[in-house]
């Protein structure tokens, strides 16, 4: 658990501080929801709960995925504390980024990533397994240890010897992380006895499954932010081996792989989080009441009223394009201008400000063919195939809705860019 208290705001400063950009909303110790949560409409995480809930011959995979700052970190937290989740499975929830390089991430991390941290897990939560399986543990370990053997002054580069497994799942989480030299060792190792490594992963699923009568969940966070080559690597390339492990698995993916032609090799498997439409297809003007709603919800558990002009929070909200973290980032913008105004309220002047300070961002990165390719789209809300389209959706220059049918728009801060 995080030290972030979360506490409504009464004033411009812990107002900022409930605006932060990149807060997954934890759930409390007690598993009460987050005072922050707020549930979207049509509880679309409510669709993978009820997947993760039906019965099945093999353990369940999922590939989860949405735009940047849609909140797929909050719903997976969500998620893992979700009563009905909790009886079924034996969940854990972790971020890549703690196990690997992001930047140079391959399947072999994220199934070591997998391993490790279901044992880790375990024995922090008191856990104990078996004597056959430490041993067949221990096993692997070695033969980890003796592909890096470089033995100096009692030690096996960077990993001690005589270190027991709980060091040594932690040390080559970091060692996998930041040193390229025995990353590439380790996946060595893991080429010569894939099947050795899976059956690892499985025999520790079967213990803790055995033990407490329940499912490991792995919930992997983050595995949306390396890039296309890689995602098609792992999710395309090796989709079989990926599915593998005899415990229930949400993958989070790149939203640009759903954008791709190869992306029906996750298609049976897969959900994309939608933005809030905020207004009905085609018609910008018939605002969406519900969408409204929602995203006024997200301002008042996180701030008194009284520190927003109404018509100011509406024109964010519009500008925000139904994108919680793009609500989060006017927002901030906002306080930060009323708040150098000397002003006791956000007004429409500050929302404007925040909104050309986006705009301006994404001025400088826009090229004509873009911008008609962004004006069509806001004249007809088609969503059609188009490598042109797919870094202005991961750019969230476009924005996707869904209302029955899949639909677009532009960002709603760069309407006037588009007819200057």
């Amino acid at each position: 658990m995080s030290n972030f208290a979360y506490i409504r705001a009464k004033d411009f400063n812990r107002a900022w501080l409930n605006f932060e950009l990149d807060l997954p909303l934890e759930t409390s110790e007690n598993g009460n929801p987050n005072p922050f949560y707020v549930t979207r409409p049509g509880d679309p995480i409510g669709e993978l709960a009820d997947a993760l809930q039906a019965p099945f011959y093999n353990p369940p995979k999922f590939f989860f995925s949405g735009h940047r700052g849609c909140g797929k970190s909050t719903e997976l937290l969500h998620l893992m504390a979700d009563p009905k989740i909790n009886e079924k499975y034996w969940p854990i929830n972790f971020s890549i980024r703690e196990e690997a390089d992001i930047i140079d991430l391959d399947f072999r991390d994220v199934l070591l990533a997998i391993g490790g941290r279901m044992y880790l897990d375990y024995r922090k939560a008191g856990g104990n397994l078996p004597d056959h399986l430490l041993k067949e543990l221990d096993g692997w370990k070695g033969k980890v240890e003796e592909e890096i053997i470089t033995v100096r002054s009692g030690r096996v580069q960077g990993f001690e010897v005589s270190a027991g497994l709980d060091a040594f799942f932690a040390n080559t989480s970091l060692k996998m992380k930041l040193e390229p030299t025995i990353r590439s060792q380790i996946r060595q190792v893991i080429d010569r006895d894939i099947t050795g490594l899976l059956g690892i992963i499985n025999s520790i699923a079967a213990e803790i499954t055995k033990k407490e009568g329940k499912l490991p969940l792995i919930l992997i966070d983050d595995l949306d932010k390396p890039s296309l080559k890689e995602a098609k690597s792992i999710f395309q390339d090796r989709r079989e081996i990926m599915m593998q492990p005899k415990c229930a698995i949400v993958y989070t993916v790149s939203s640009a792989l759903f954008y791709s032609k190869d992306f029906d090799a996750i298609r049976d498997k897969a959900l994309f989080l939608p933005n809030v439409k905020l207004h009905t297809h085609k018609v910008q003007a018939q605002y969406s009441k519900e969408g409204y709603d929602t995203m006024r919800k997200f301002v008042w558990v996180r701030m008194d009223t009284g520190l927003i002009d109404e018509q100011a929070l509406d024109l964010a909200i519009t500008y925000s394009g139904g994108v919680f973290r793009e609500m989060a980032r006017v927002m901030r913008t906002a306080i930060s201008t009323a708040r150098r105004r000397k002003a006791r309220q956000i007004e429409i002047v500050d929302v404007e400000w925040a909104a050309t300070e986006i705009r301006n961002e994404y001025r400088r990165i826009l090229d004509k063919e873009d911008l008609d390719i962004l004006r069509s789209i806001h004249e007809n809300n088609r969503l059609e195939y188009n490598e042109r389209i797919r870094p202005l959706l991961q750019l969230l220059a476009l924005l996707e809705y869904r209302n029955g049918e899949n639909w677009c728009d532009v960002h709603p801060v760069l309407r006037k860019l588009l007819y200057e």
